[in-house]
Order: C-alpha cells, then sequence, then structure tokens
C-alpha cells in the first residue's frame, strides 16, 4: 500500500478540480535546431548524465547497463531515421510516429512496444458560443523497450518534462527500468482526460440551465418567447467536442486492459499491478464521456421541443387575431357592395350601430381565446 501511495505522488502531482496536468510547450529545442527535447540515461533509478546525444547515451547503456529516454518533438523523417535505426523500429511504427493522426492503440514489433496516447487539453472560453473550441488534441507516442523509451509527441500540449523531474525525484519507481516511465505517461494522459472531462462537464451544465431555462424566466429567449436560436448551435457544438474527446477515450481502453492483464516481458511486474488503476479512471472518464453524448442529445431534444411549442403559441396567437380581424373584415364587406336594399341604409343609427356591434363581437371572441389561453 505504501507504495501504491508514493507511486501515485510521484506521477500525480496535486491539482485543483479542472487543471490540466500538461505544461503547454511549443518549445522545438530552439537552442539545438533539433526535435530532440531530451535525452538521459538512468541507472539504478537516478540519472547519471547531463542531456548527451542519443548516440553516446545508447553507448553507455550497453557498456554499464540502464536505460536511457529520449524525448522528441514533432520529428522529421530524417531527424528520427537514425534513432530508428539504432533500436531496431519498426518502420511502420516509424512512419506513425512521424506523421501523427493515430488512432489510440498498443502494438507489439518483435522486442519493442508501440502505444499511442491521445492528449486532451480544455480551451478556456470567456463564453460558450456555436463557435467555441472546447478541446485541443496532441499525441504522445511511446517506443518501450528492454532498456529505452522513445516518446514521441506531437502538438503544443502534453509536456513530458514536469513528468520527467518529478520521477527523476523517486529513484524506487524509476529503477524499475523504461515500463515505469510507460505506466507514469499513462496516467499523466488519464488525469489529463479527468480535468477536461470535469471542465466540460460545466460547460455541458450550463447549457442545460440556459435550455431549460428559457421557458421559465425569459432566460436566453428570443423575441415571442422562442428559445434562443444560439442554443442549437451551442449544443451541437460540445457534441462535435465530445466526439473528438471520444475519439480519445475510447480506443485506448483495450490497451489499458492488455496493459493491466497480459503478463508481458517488457513491462516489471510490480509496475503492471499499476496499470489497472490507470484502467479503471480511463473506464470511469470514458462513461462519463458516453454520458456527455446521451445528455446532450436529451438536452438538444428538449430544446428542439421548446422551439416546435414556441412555434405553435406563435401560430395560436396568429389564428386568434386573424379570426377577430376577420369580423370587421366580413361585415365592412358586406356592406361595400353598394346594393340599393340592404339593412339600416336608411338608418339613422345605423352606422353607430354596425361599429358597436362589431367592436362586441370582436370582444367577445378575443374575451373566448383569452379564457382558452391562445392569447
Amino acid at each position: 500500500m505504501s507504495m501504491i501511495r508514493d507511486l501515485r505522488a510521484a506521477v500525480r502531482p496535486s491539482r485543483r478540480r479542472g487543471d490540466s496536468p500538461y505544461e503547454y510547450d511549443t518549445t522545438r529545442a530552439a537552442t539545438t535546431n533539433s526535435a530532440i527535447v531530451d535525452c538521459g540515461v538512468y541507472r539504478d533509478g537516478r540519472r547519471v548524465s547531463g542531456h548527451v546525444s542519443p548516440s553516446e547515451a545508447i553507448a553507455d547503456v550497453h557498456e554499464n547497463g540502464g536505460f536511457t529516454w529520449i524525448g522528441l518533438h514533432e520529428p522529421n523523417e530524417r531527424e528520427f531515421a537514425g534513432i530508428a535505426k539504432e533500436f531496431g523500429l519498426h518502420p511502420l511504427a516509424v512512419e506513425d510516429a512521424v506523421h501523427a493522426h493515430q488512432r489510440p492503440k498498443l502494438e507489439r514489433y518483435d522486442d519493442t512496444l508501440f502505444t499511442v496516447f491521445k492528449t486532451i487539453h480544455y480551451v478556456d472560453h470567456a463564453e460558450l458560443t456555436d463557435t467555441s473550441e472546447v478541446v485541443e488534441t496532441g499525441e504522445v507516442m511511446c517506443f518501450t523497450g528492454r532498456d529505452f523509451i522513445v516518446t514521441v509527441r506531437h502538438g503544443g500540449q502534453g509536456s513530458l518534462r514536469a513528468l520527467r523531474h518529478r520521477l527523476q525525484d523517486d529513484p524506487e519507481l524509476l529503477g524499475k527500468g523504461p515500463s515505469a516511465v510507460l505506466h507514469a505517461i499513462a496516467d499523466q494522459v488519464v488525469d489529463g482526460y479527468i480535468a477536461v472531462a470535469d471542465a466540460v462537464q460545466d460547460d455541458i451544465d450550463e447549457v442545460e440551465i440556459d435550455v431549460f431555462s428559457s421557458g421559465t424566466n425569459g432566460k436566453a429567449q428570443g423575441r415571442g418567447g422562442t428559445a434562443s436560436k444560439g442554443d442549437a448551435g451551442r449544443i451541437y457544438q460540445l457534441k462535435r467536442e465530445v466526439l473528438e474527446f471520444k475519439r480519445a477515450v475510447s480506443p485506448l481502453l483495450r490497451p489499458m486492459q492488455q496493459l493491466s492483464e497480459r503478463p508481458m516481458r517488457l513491462v516489471d511486474s510490480d509496475i503492471q499491478k499499476y496499470f489497472r488503476d490507470v484502467a479503471d479512471h480511463l473506464a470511469r472518464v470514458n462513461e462519463q464521456v458516453v454520458g456527455f453524448d446521451d445528455l446532450l442529445n436529451s438536452i438538444l431534444q428538449a430544446n428542439l421541443a421548446q422551439a416546435t411549442v414556441a412555434q405553435n403559441e406563435d401560430m395560436r396567437k396568429i389564428t386568434s387575431w386573424a379570426a377577430i380581424f376577420a369580423v370587421p373584415t366580413m361585415i365592412a364587406g358586406i356592406y361595400g357592395m353598394n346594393f340599393k336594399y340592404m339593412p339600416e341604409l336608411q338608418w339613422k343609427y345605423g352606422y353607430p350601430a354596425v361599429l358597436i356591434v362589431t367592436v362586441a363581437i370582436c370582444f367577445g371572441i378575443h374575451r373566448g381565446f383569452k379564457r382558452n389561453g391562445w392569447l
């Protein structure tokens, strides 16, 4: 139990609800004009070198043991070719790592595990509109071998710098080898999902309140009491963003299940137990995301129902006033036909009598419609 607490403390920094565990980093090793962000050698859980070249790190590991962790940011084919050759990485996995836009997955190539994670970053916005970007995605790809782990990151968010520092502060955990790094990355990614899910829940709650309050207190209503046209747009936008979220979460369920349940030579048996914790959290987030989609469908249906009801109310009002104005129109039409022998044409009080009768009939019809709730 103590080891579990230590492991969680190492890879999960304390944060407030809704905060992302990622650092937002667009640095592409500007000082060296290279895709390599960091490269270090670890032995007995401690870093034994500063920033070295991949060839130096590989030579050190082969000679003295330990493992090397190489981090890259958006490498091109030429930059990644040397590393791929040194570690014997499969060409198909290399192609996926360079071109990105991959589905979350876990694949095994000989003695190397290739894992793809989708990172999710919540985009802050002052007000949710029908064009607001809610989530932003990136990718982290991991090549895990017996004595190395190569991480390839795509996108401006999902930096692993802080995670590397936290792991270096826990030699006992880092001494478990590359699989400990793989677990820490998986745990950070899933923690990011949890933070984003909380923030998206707040946006959905805001839209839900606006939609269901429109029929009671007039908020978010248009002219004549109809539902706001922006509500449907915001709901559709949230559905698109939730779908993007779902594409990152759902495909990762099986890889996490494999890492937590299937014995693998490249994953330390002690570390494998903790993948179950990650898989459990991932399953909970997946349930939330599926629930978001169902809830947004219900909110959208409610919004459309409110719009239909509002249209029906408008049609009833239009019909009521048309019926009222039909009375003077009919009477005026009859007396406008200019026949010689029409009733009351020669009567002294005929004109005011017709006006009084017209007003009385209109008033009676108006009162009837008012009593029935049409006006």
